[in-house]
Formats: structure tokens, sequence, C-alpha cells
């Protein structure tokens, strides 16, 4: 299985504030993790209901959760602040204006660990849950997960895990996709409610080296 770090090292974006906390309220406990794209190539999907789905691009935001106690990391993809694709002629009314997201995509993991600069790493377990606004909703790399079984690197008891972690988020997050906008909204409020307080940019090795050759320059 793939270790992937949270600070999306590998998407290939370039200088991004990330930010990583641990939440413990009443609408969520656990970790939370922000990154704003301050520039990059607009990329984008296509979907049934959404049709074309941004992605990346100078101004978004990603915001990833990692609730206690699942095995899961719900990323929401979200629109320049206040803001959403006008193509997208069923984009339905959000909860908050100001947080417009344009697509879910939510890892179903083995665990979260840490590098030794404290970024968080999931352990990706192949199967992903999609959905947008509109109403499409898609399991993923079932086909990758099948294969990953079939070759013996994962166990009976983990695939079945696996595809119960992808029931299950269809069930609590897909079907009143109103509902779980409006709670990541509230949650990102959080979020963005503790780096307004001061909360710190969370540096990763490749921050730091820069940083290193800035300083020895």
């Amino acid at each position: 299985m793939k270790h992937k770090r949270l600070n999306r090292d590998g998407w290939g974006f370039q200088y991004y504030p990330y930010y990583q906390m641990r939440i413990d309220n009443d609408l969520f406990h656990g970790m939370a993790c922000l990154i704003r794209l301050t520039d990059g190539k607009a990329n984008y999907w296509r979907t049934p209901k959404a049709g074309r789905v941004q992605v990346t691009g100078g101004g978004m935001t990603w915001l990833e959760l990692v609730p206690d106690n699942t095995n899961r990391v719900i990323t929401i993809i979200y629109y320049k602040n206040g803001t959403h694709d006008e193509k997208r002629a069923n984009y339905p009314k959000v909860s908050n204006t100001e947080y417009q997201p344009s697509i879910w995509y939510i890892d179903i993991i083995e665990g979260i660990e840490y590098d030794e600069y404290g970024i968080a790493v999931f352990i990706d377990k192949y199967l992903d849950v999609i959905f947008t606004p509109e109403g499409d909703v898609k399991i993923d790399d079932k086909d990758e997960l099948d294969a990953a079984y079939s070759s013996g690197e994962l166990s009976t008891e983990q695939y079945e895990a696996a595809v119960k972690e992808g029931d299950l988020i269809v069930q609590e997050l897909c079907t009143d996709i109103p509902k779980t906008e409006a709670w990541c909204s509230a949650v990102r409020q959080l979020v963005e409610d503790r780096i307004a307080a001061g909360e710190p940019i969370k540096k990763c090795r490749e921050v730091l080296e820069a940083e290193a050759t800035k300083t020895a320059k």
C-alpha cells in the first residue's frame, strides 16, 4: 500500500501554505489539514451530473479531515472563496456562499503515520468515494483494491474492511449531500478561525529546504 503525505506533495503543487491541526469540537473530533493553492494550472475532471469539475488552480482550497474512529480521509476541494464555476448550471445553493465545494474525494485508508517532520501520512487502501454537490456518487478504484487482494497484498480482513468503509461513507455522507456540505463548511470555519488566531503553517521537508537555500544565499 502506498504512503501519501497529507500536504499532497505528490500533486506537483508549487508553494502552498499547509496547516495541520487537531480539533476536538462537538462538530468534529479528529485531524484537520488545510491547503491553500496560491498558484498553479487549473485541472478538471468530468462527471455525469456536475459536468466539468475543477480540482486544482490558484485560489482553490483543499480541506482534509480525518475523523476519529474511521478509516477515511475526507478531502473537500473548494473554489476560490465566494465563487464557483458558472458553467455548472445545476450547482445547488450552499450553506455558506463563502465556501463553495467543487467535489469531495474520500480515500479509504489503513491508518495514519507521521514522517520525521510531523507531517501526517496516510496508508492508502486503494478504494475511493467521489461525489459532487450536484449528486454524482462514485466508488472508484475497486479494480485496484481487487488486484491488491488477488496478489496477496491485502488480507481478506483488510479487503472486507475497505469495502465496508466505502459502504459506510456512501451511507453517512452521500445520502444527504446538502447536510454533508453544511457540516464540512462548519468544520472549515473552525479551521479558518484557528488560522486567523495564529495557527502556524506546518513546515514540510520541501519548505524547510527552500528556506535553508534562501538563507545560504
